[in-house]
Protein backbone atom coordinates (compact mmCIF):
# COMPACT_ATOMS: atom_id res chain seq x y z
CA UNK A 1 0.00 0.00 0.00
CA UNK A 2 1.55 3.31 -1.13
CA UNK A 3 1.07 6.51 0.81
CA UNK A 4 -0.79 9.43 -0.74
CA UNK A 5 1.21 12.60 -1.16
CA UNK A 6 -0.67 15.90 -0.94
CA UNK A 7 1.45 18.09 -3.19
CA UNK A 8 -1.13 18.38 -5.97
CA UNK A 9 -3.98 19.32 -3.61
CA UNK A 10 -1.83 21.74 -1.62
CA UNK A 11 -0.56 23.46 -4.76
CA UNK A 12 -4.10 23.76 -6.16
CA UNK A 13 -5.38 25.28 -2.90
CA UNK A 14 -2.50 27.76 -2.74
CA UNK A 15 -2.87 28.62 -6.41
CA UNK A 16 -6.58 29.34 -5.89
CA UNK A 17 -5.86 31.74 -3.01
CA UNK A 18 -3.07 33.50 -4.94
CA UNK A 19 -5.44 33.88 -7.90
CA UNK A 20 -8.05 35.50 -5.62
CA UNK A 21 -5.36 37.89 -4.34
CA UNK A 22 -4.50 39.07 -7.85
CA UNK A 23 -4.11 42.84 -7.91
CA UNK A 24 -3.26 43.16 -4.22
CA UNK A 25 -0.20 45.28 -3.39
CA UNK A 26 3.22 43.76 -2.74
CA UNK A 27 3.55 40.51 -0.81
CA UNK A 28 -0.21 40.19 -0.41
CA UNK A 29 -0.45 39.02 -4.02
CA UNK A 30 2.46 36.55 -4.02
CA UNK A 31 3.14 35.12 -0.56
CA UNK A 32 0.55 32.44 0.30
CA UNK A 33 0.43 33.07 4.04
CA UNK A 34 -0.09 36.81 3.69
CA UNK A 35 -2.36 36.43 0.64
CA UNK A 36 -4.62 34.03 2.53
CA UNK A 37 -5.08 36.57 5.34
CA UNK A 38 -5.75 39.36 2.86
CA UNK A 39 -8.29 37.28 0.91
CA UNK A 40 -10.11 36.23 4.09
CA UNK A 41 -10.30 39.85 5.26
CA UNK A 42 -11.52 41.06 1.87
CA UNK A 43 -14.26 38.41 1.85
CA UNK A 44 -15.38 39.64 5.29
CA UNK A 45 -15.50 43.20 3.97
CA UNK A 46 -17.46 42.07 0.91
CA UNK A 47 -20.05 40.26 3.07
CA UNK A 48 -20.41 43.21 5.44
CA UNK A 49 -20.64 45.79 2.68
CA UNK A 50 -23.30 43.91 0.73
CA UNK A 51 -25.55 44.47 3.75
CA UNK A 52 -24.42 48.10 4.15
CA UNK A 53 -25.10 48.74 0.47
CA UNK A 54 -28.74 47.72 0.89
CA UNK A 55 -29.09 50.06 3.87
CA UNK A 56 -27.51 52.94 1.95
CA UNK A 57 -29.83 52.51 -1.03
CA UNK A 58 -32.89 52.45 1.24
CA UNK A 59 -31.71 55.73 2.84
CA UNK A 60 -31.28 57.32 -0.60
CA UNK A 61 -34.73 56.18 -1.74
CA UNK A 62 -36.38 57.54 1.42
CA UNK A 63 -34.59 60.89 1.02
CA UNK A 64 -35.74 61.19 -2.61
CA UNK A 65 -39.33 60.24 -1.79
CA UNK A 66 -39.38 62.70 1.10
CA UNK A 67 -38.08 65.54 -1.09
CA UNK A 68 -40.64 64.85 -3.82
CA UNK A 69 -43.48 64.47 -1.31
CA UNK A 70 -42.61 67.80 0.33
CA UNK A 71 -42.60 69.52 -3.07
CA UNK A 72 -46.18 68.26 -3.36
CA UNK A 73 -47.05 69.50 0.14
CA UNK A 74 -46.83 66.32 2.20
CA UNK A 75 -44.32 64.75 4.58
CA UNK A 76 -42.74 61.35 3.91
CA UNK A 77 -44.43 59.57 6.80
CA UNK A 78 -47.91 60.90 5.96
CA UNK A 79 -47.37 60.05 2.29
CA UNK A 80 -46.34 56.46 3.04
CA UNK A 81 -49.24 56.08 5.49
CA UNK A 82 -51.66 57.45 2.88
CA UNK A 83 -50.39 55.01 0.26
CA UNK A 84 -50.80 52.12 2.66
CA UNK A 85 -54.36 53.16 3.57
CA UNK A 86 -55.30 53.56 -0.10
CA UNK A 87 -53.97 50.08 -0.88
CA UNK A 88 -51.15 51.17 -3.18
CA UNK A 89 -48.28 48.73 -2.72
CA UNK A 90 -45.26 50.26 -4.41
CA UNK A 91 -41.84 49.74 -2.91
CA UNK A 92 -39.48 52.58 -2.10
CA UNK A 93 -37.22 51.84 -5.06
CA UNK A 94 -40.06 52.32 -7.53
CA UNK A 95 -41.39 55.40 -5.69
CA UNK A 96 -37.94 57.03 -5.72
CA UNK A 97 -37.59 56.33 -9.44
CA UNK A 98 -41.05 57.84 -10.06
CA UNK A 99 -40.14 60.89 -7.99
CA UNK A 100 -37.21 61.62 -10.30
CA UNK A 101 -38.37 60.40 -13.72
CA UNK A 102 -42.16 60.83 -13.53
CA UNK A 103 -43.05 63.83 -11.33
CA UNK A 104 -46.63 63.98 -12.67
CA UNK A 105 -47.28 60.34 -11.81
CA UNK A 106 -45.78 60.88 -8.38
CA UNK A 107 -47.99 63.94 -7.86
CA UNK A 108 -51.07 61.83 -8.62
CA UNK A 109 -49.94 59.32 -5.99
CA UNK A 110 -49.60 62.17 -3.49
CA UNK A 111 -53.16 63.27 -4.30
CA UNK A 112 -54.47 59.77 -3.64
CA UNK A 113 -52.51 59.59 -0.39
CA UNK A 114 -53.91 63.00 0.70
CA UNK A 115 -57.47 61.72 0.26
CA UNK A 116 -56.89 58.86 2.69
CA UNK A 117 -54.99 60.81 5.37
Amino acid sequence: MARVKGAVTTRARRKRVIKQAKGYFGTKSTNFKVAKQAVMKSLQYAYRDRKANKRNFRKIWITRINAAARINGMSYSKFMNGLKLSGIELNRKVLADMAINDPNGFASLVKQAKKKV
